[in-house]
């Protein structure tokens, strides 16, 4: 049945209503006011022994300075496109239907089946913000979902750029929630293997790009109150990754700034094993946002000071 004209315009006037009040309303209640932003790094196919074993005085730094676990675990599945989204759900494949890990042809692209956590920000009104150094990482850009994107039109972009991108972004906006991908490792694991000598090399620069990017904080004027959360899709053997082997599916799992308890190993919570989904729900959590019925992921509440 058509609706009346009249009707139409009723409804598209409660409508224009409705968003220009949301627009103006609070921010959600934060469970740790200091905290206004939060930066999670994704450094693709960062396998956790790697990292210990790589010079990379910045993530090093952040380990010990707040609270971490390397024995995180991502996806059954193990691969870039459908961790990184259950990352930014908080949910699993199953649920959020993103199975490929590839570009989709143009005018095809399809998202996740579930919001995802930029979604929900931008709906509260916080200026949210992706720079990504994969193209695939259009899946997670669906129109309207995040205030300012940087999905490369290529294959990918060198860590380099994702940092110069993420820079531009962080002066300009001091965005609530940013998420910055590195692309760079897991090339490296790629062409040369997981654990090898170049691969080492390589975190290493990369761990100097997230310097950068922390750099960037500062001169913003907004380190002092970002929670940085870094972790990875997947970790990797021999020159590939992917389901059924565990060192693929071990990530690092690092989180620093305010209210964060430091040096705290979050294995000392025995009974706490920490998902990639996780990170999604505890990222809900410092913004005050509602956790999502649909959620598989949970808050790591153990990660910050007790009383908060």
């Amino acid at each position: 049945m058509r609706l009346p004209a009249f009707a139409i315009l009723l409804f598209t006037a409660a409508f224009t209503l409705t968003a220009q009040v949301t627009g103006s309303a609070p921010r959600p209640q934060r469970p740790i006011p200091a905290v206004e932003h939060v930066l999670i790094i994704i450094v693709d196919g960062l396998r956790p022994d790697v990292l210990l074993l790589a010079e990379a005085p910045t993530l090093h730094a952040l380990a010990r300075g707040g609270a971490y676990s390397f024995w995180a675990r991502t996806t059954d599945v193990a691969v870039t496109l459908p961790s990184c989204t259950s990352m930014l759900t908080g949910v699993s494949p199953r649920i959020h239907g993103v199975t490929w890990n590839s570009d989709l042809p143009a005018g095809k692209q399809v998202y996740p089946l579930v919001p995802t956590v930029f979604e929900l920000a931008t709906r509260a009104g916080y200026v949210t913000a992706l720079v990504a150094g994969k193209s695939k990482f259009a899946a997670l850009n669906q129109p309207g979902t995040i205030t300012h994107a940087y999905v490369p039109a290529t294959t990918k972009v060198s860590d380099e750029q994702v940092t110069a991108e993420a820079v531009k972004v962080i002066a300009a906006y001091q965005p609530a929630l940013l998420c910055v991908h590195y692309p760079d490792v897991d090339g490296a694991g790629h062409a040369k293997g997981w654990g090898s000598r170049e691969q080492l090399s390589q975190i290493s620069r990369t761990d100097a790009q997230i310097g950068l990017l922390l750099g960037a904080l500062e001169r913003a004027g907004i380190r002092g109150s970002t929670v940085v959360l870094v972790s990875a899709d997947h970790g990797g053997a021999g020159r590939s990754h992917g389901a059924n082997d565990l060192r693929s599916r071990y990530i690092p799992w690092i989180v620093a700034g305010p209210g964060v308890r430091p040096g705290y190993d979050l294995t000392q919570a025995g009974g706490l094993q920490v998902t990639t989904e996780d990170t999604c729900a505890t990222v809900c959590w410092l913004l005050g946002l509602p956790p999502q019925p649909h959620f598989d992921g949970h808050p790591v509440t153990a990660a910050f000071e007790p009383g908060l």
